[in-house]
């Protein structure tokens, strides 16, 4: 089933995956306390999982930013839930 996944979010545009995570991550910061932060906490699952599976695909210093991306991430999401 994972590559499965995998080979279907392969096939979408990068463009569109960039501007439709960024939609999420909008909204979320846009909705109330706790249902935004679980939104953000879905999103960096999702992202958490891909990373991942990907994880020997990337160079060293692109895996440290995405985790520091992630962290961020996850980071607001506690922020929202509090």
């Amino acid at each position: 089933m994972t590559q499965r996944v995998l080979t279907r979010l392969g096939r979408i545009s990068p463009t569109s995956a960039f501007l439709g995570v960024g939609v999420l991550v909008f909204v979320a910061l846009v909705l109330p306390g706790p249902v935004g932060g679980l939104v953000l906490l879905a999103v960096a699952a999702g992202a958490g999982w891909l990373l991942a599976q990907t994880w020997r695909l990337h160079p060293a210093r692109a895996r440290v930013i995405r985790l520091a991306i992630l962290g961020l991430v996850v980071l607001l999401a506690v922020m929202k839930l509090t």
